[in-house]
């Protein structure tokens, strides 16, 4: 991989001066010790972050809700093979049918984190889950919540419209509607803020991050036949086939509609419901709806205080992106 003539003046240093007995001394502390690649979905992202890794001496820790899951590759876009050398933490991490958080990412996502610095080495956050990155470049205080047996056997008589009724109720200002679209996620979303009312525990400190922080930037028109193209290669690659062995391999169609809208709407198709041509049209469809969402989010988090510098996909990302960071250096 070719590499930039200027990778380490890339990560500037401040100098501080402290005094000491009469003697002084010099510390440097980097511009940035965090370096984020978001963008909706087919986008480019993995490929710009492993350029740049490769430029920076960086680790790449993911940012993607779904890639944590082993053999769930195709469905949640792995690209595996973009990375080579690079190293990349948390993916892989899980076994597809078990449980991932907010939580449990942010955690993970320190660890990693803080590794990667203590090797003296950048990383380099790469994603497009929205909660996951506000979490990281934001701090979430969040505190671990034991699950509730109790609570849970409790909860499993009532409908699907009273668990919502009794989530608003706890939270009156609630706005994050994937927690009252699936049953699971309502009874867990309970869990917590029942919690939250009984116990005050104290989050975890969090490491202290410096971020510059990229996004890929496309043309609607062009993101969306980049979307489509994807979801045919996908498609002729074996995406069908692997929810097929996801699901012969004991996780119910209930927990696959959970992990996102390629394993929902193949596990339709596979049930019967839907014809193939229905397959690509309305997969099609969702997808380009969510990437609609995704830069909703990345505006709510530039509204919140995290600075974005855009870069042009159809364009030359990674020179923009080494302007970018030299200019930050």
């Amino acid at each position: 991989m070719a590499r930039s003539s200027y990778p380490e003046k890339a990560l500037r240093t401040h100098e501080k001066t402290f005094e000491d007995g009469g003697e002084t001394a010099v510390f440097q502390q980097p511009a940035f010790n965090l370096l984020t690649i978001l963008g909706p979905t087919a986008s480019g992202k993995t490929r710009l972050a492993v350029a740049l890794a490769g430029e920076l001496n960086g680790e790449i820790i993911s940012a993607d809700s779904r890639q944590v899951f082993r053999g769930m590759d195709i469905g949640s876009g792995k690209d595996l093979h973009e990375y080579g050398a690079i190293p990349c933490h948390l993916i892989d991490i899980l076994d597809a049918g078990q449980e991932f958080s907010v939580f449990a990412f942010q955690r993970l996502y320190i660890e990693a984190f803080e590794g990667i610095t203590a090797r003296g080495r950048l990383p380099l956050l790469c994603g497009g889950t929205g909660m996951y990155l506000d979490a990281a470049l934001r701090g979430y205080r969040l505190v671990e919540v034991p699950e509730d047996e109790a609570l849970r056997a409790e909860l499993a008589a009532r409908s699907d419209t009273e668990l919502a009724d009794l989530l608003r109720g706890l939270r009156p200002g609630q706005h994050n509607s994937t927690d009252l679209g699936d049953r699971q996620r309502t009874i867990r979303a309970i869990e917590i803020a029942r919690h939250e009312q009984v116990r005050h525990t104290e989050p975890e400190p969090l490491p202290s991050i410096r971020p510059l922080v990229i996004g890929i930037r496309w043309e609607r028109s062009e993101l969306r036949r980049r979307i489509t193209e994807r979801l045919r290669q996908r498609l002729a690659g074996g995406m069908v086939e692997e929810v097929q062995r996801l699901h012969d391999g004991g996780i119910a169609w209930e927990r696959l509609d959970y992990y996102g809208l390629e394993y929902r709407f193949v596990g339709a198709f596979l049930r019967g419901e839907l014809t193939r041509n229905d397959l690509f049209q309305k997969l099609n469809s969702a997808i380009h709806d969510f990437a609609k969402r995704q830069e909703t989010w990345f505006r709510r988090m530039e509204k919140n205080g995290v600075v974005i510098h855009w870069v042009d996909g159809a364009g030359d990302p990674l020179a923009e992106a080494q302007k970018m960071i030299w200019e930050h250096r």
